[in-house]
Formats: C-alpha cells, structure tokens, sequence
C-alpha cells in the first residue's frame, strides 16, 4: 500500500479506516473481559506506534515485545508461547496478524469460542475463510470431510497459492478454505510442536527471551541471539508438518488488504462507483479510488485508476496493476531512496516532527511535544537552530538557563550551544524549528542522554 504505508510506518498502523488503524480495529476484535491483556510482537522500529495506538485503543496494558530484525511468523508464536506458558502452561494463545479487516468481528468471536474445546485438548487450530471467488493470493487449506456438524474441521493439507485453473477447482469443490494466518493453541501445545519440529527457532527464541531487556514500557529481545532464529512462518515451521492441526471455518467479512485494489472495495462508493479518502473530485469517471492525505486530487474521463497522493510521493495506477507496486516499492528500495522507509513525519517517544521545508543551508520542520515529554539535550557544531512557539508552552533550555516560550514567542541556539525542549504543559505544543548552517545532516549531533528525553 505504498506510498502511504512506509516501512516506519506500514499499512497496520494507518488510520484511515472510519479514523482508525487496523491494528487498533485488531485490538478491539479482542475486547477486555473476553481476552487477556494483548502481547503484541513488532519490529523495534514502530514501539512508539504500538503504544501510542494501544493506549488510543484503551489496551495500553499489554506486553508489547521488540524485535531486533524481522524473522517471518514463526519467531513471534514460540514468543507469544513461551510468554504465556510462564503465567500458565495451559493458557491459549490466540495468534492473528495485525493487518486484517473484518467487518463482522462477532462471527469472528464465534468462530474463536467454538475453537476453545479443541484447543483445550491440544489441538492447534486455524481459522480458514470460507471462499467467495477464485482468489490466486492466497494460500488455501484442504478440509477433510465433514464429520457430522461439527464445526472444527480436521486439515488434509496446506495448499501454495494456485493458478487460477485450481482457485477455480477450489472454490467449486467446497473443501477448501483460504488460509487467513489465525491461530489459536494452548501454550504447552505449542511448545511441544516447536521442539517436535522446529528446534532451532524454539531454542533461538528461548534465548532471546531469556536474555531480553525491560526498555520503558517494551521488552527487547537480544538482538544476537534473535539473529540466530531461522528466518521462517509458521506454516512451514509447523502447520505444514504437525499432526495435531484442525482448522473452524468462517465468514467474518475478512480481507488482508494486501493491495489498494482491495482497500477500494472494502469502502463505501458513489453512484459511479468512485471512492474517496480525503478530498477529490470525479468527472466523467467510474470505479476509481483517490487517497490524499493533504492536496486535492481531481479525477476526469478515468476507470478503475488508483491516485494515491502523500507530501512526497503519488502513485497512479490501473486496479488490474495493484500488484505491481511491489515492483515500484523494490525499485526504490534498490536506489536507496527516503520514500520507501518513511513519511516527511517521522513519530518519537516524545511526539513528532515534519519537514516543511530544505535546501543547501537550511531546513525548517515542524514539531509537535506531548504532554509532559521532552528531548535529549544536544548541542550541533555546523548549524545554528530558532524556534517560533506556534501554540502551547515550551520550556526551552541553552546553555543551562531555562525560558518558558508561548505561543508567538521565539528562542535561538547558537552553533555548539546546548540545548533542550521540553513540553510541561498539559496540551500539545507546536513548534517551527529553523536550522540553518554549513551542514544540516541528521548525523551533525551530539546528545547528552543523562538529560533525559529522546532526539
């Protein structure tokens, strides 16, 4: 879903479903009294979007655990597995990915409490999505043969992602579902299953877990030893190979959202069929999707065309070509290029800051500290740096003498000056930050931590 989902910030931490992410959609599938507080497993890089949006969620309380580098799906079950069985070997573990839709969570919830029995005894159970079209992006799951009503079904096999010619046999057989990635075990099964079939990630994982490090409200997992964890899912790891595998099927409303193509029929549509997030205007076009999160887009005599409009990318593209942006996401990746790892706002502990504006000798940016929150003293020795308090209260210290800055007033930091921001108000405060010097790259920093805060 480039270029609005970035490697910092990917599509699950988007709010652009009815104002939420689909994380956060994922979080309430899971209310509290029904669920225990969440592990959430991520990349190290978005800890301060995961707690940001779970305390926006109201599930603040969870575990939230911290990768180093990424090691596909298998890693994070034997995590979440390990972690729960410290508490209660016995405890189920409901694994879902964090980037899924579904617009009928209580059939979902239904599916889950029918699961429960089988879990309980030891089965590691999957949830398959019952077909509606000849899909050939997803993987399916072969279904024994109904026993009875019963609505946990034994899985003959797990199916690689077909042609169409198969999809097309699939669907009209009736035995096959497609593989949503859901899964919901007993910790101790799981475990069992790791040391039967996959040693090597249980063992990897073990470690990492046992050597990790409480950081602020996140546990870091060891970085060497999680390097060591082949990178591998869980369908290969486990599922694939496991006796004890069932599976419930259902229909949720489910959606993976793996393309723009997709996000354009999950949304609500004019007559022409034309769909809109943010402002655009359609003209003599049908079946088109725009997603602008600043500029109007404009739309004349064009079908089934995607625009996607951010501050420093646009994507235009045929739906019958959503795919392929995965080609123009490696290209860029290939040329080293700033788009495809993150937006001109990039999120902090402390809040966030947005390019507005650069050239050779300058850059002005704009800055939002929360509440209470803070940045590392610093000091820079090619560039000299002025702030404009657009709204709040800053508490602005150079050189050791501290100023309390409101809105309209301003502050300057001469070259090697320390200095520090800080919020102690009770609302955001809105800065204009002006660098200006010889040299303004990230790297022209010296921090002094035992200050406190975060640059």
């Amino acid at each position: 879903m480039w270029p609005l989902s970035r490697s910092l910030r990917p599509k699950q931490f988007l709010p652009i479903f009815d104002g939420e992410s689909l994380f956060q959609k994922t979080l309430r599938r899971f209310p509290e009294g029904d669920f225990a507080a969440p592990i959430v497993v991520a990349n190290a890089d978005h800890r301060f979007l995961v707690g940001e949006q779970m305390d926006e969620a109201g599930r603040g309380a969870g575990t939230i655990v911290l990768e180093p580098m990424g090691r596909n799906t298998a890693a994070p079950a034997a995590i979440a597995a390990l972690l729960a069985a410290e508490h209660d070997p016995q405890a189920l573990v409901l694994l879902a990915p964090s980037d899924h839709l579904m617009t009928a969570p209580e059939a979902f919830r239904a599916a889950v409490q029918a699961a429960v029995p089988a879990a309980r005894a030891g089965r590691i159970v999957t949830f398959g999505i019952t077909p509606h079209e000849p899909n050939t992006g997803y993987g399916y799951i072969r279904l024994a043969a109904e026993d009875g009503a019963e609505a946990v079904r034994a899985v003959e096999a797990f199916v690689e992602k077909p042609d169409r010619a198969r999809a097309q046999a699939f669907l009209a057989s009736g035995d096959h579902v497609w593989n949503a990635g859901i899964f919901l075990f007993s910790a101790g099964a799981m475990l069992a299953e790791f040391e039967r079939h996959a040693p090597q990630v249980l063992a990897g994982v073990r470690t990492a877990v046992a050597d990790a490090r409480q950081d602020l409200d996140f546990l870091r997992l060891d970085a060497e030893a999680f390097a060591a964890v082949p990178d591998i899912s869980i369908d290969y790891a486990i599922m694939e190979k496991s006796e004890v595998v069932s599976c419930v099927p259902m229909d949720p409303g489910w959606n993976d959202l793996g393309s723009w193509s997709a996000v354009w029929e999950t949304l609500d549509k004019g007559e022409a069929g034309n769909s809109a997030l943010g402002e655009a205007m359609f003209l003599k076009s049908r079946d088109n999707l725009v997603v602008s999160d600043s500029a109007l887009v404009s739309v004349i005599g064009l079908d089934k065309v995607m625009v996607i409009a951010t501050k420093d990318a646009v994507l235009v593209a045929a739906q019958d070509h959503a795919q392929d942006v995965k080609a123009v996401v490696d290209r860029l990746k290939a040329d080293g290029r700033r788009e495809v790892r993150e937006h001109r706002r990039a999120y902090r502990l402390w809040g966030w800051r947005e390019e507005i504006a650069a050239g050779d000798r300058f850059q002005v940016q704009e800055i939002e500290i929360k509440p209470g929150a803070r940045l590392t003293e610093q000091s820079h020795m090619n560039r000299s740096e002025h702030w404009v308090v657009v709204s709040g209260t800053l508490a602005i210290t150079i050189d050791g003498e501290t100023h309390m800055l409101t809105e309209n007033q301003s502050a300057y930091a001469p070259v090697g000056a320390r200095h520090r921001l800080a919020n102690p108000g009770r609302v955001p405060t809105r800065v204009i930050e002006i660098q200006s010097g010889a040299y303004i790259g990230d790297d022209d920093i010296i921090r002094f931590p035992e200050a406190g805060g975060e640059a």
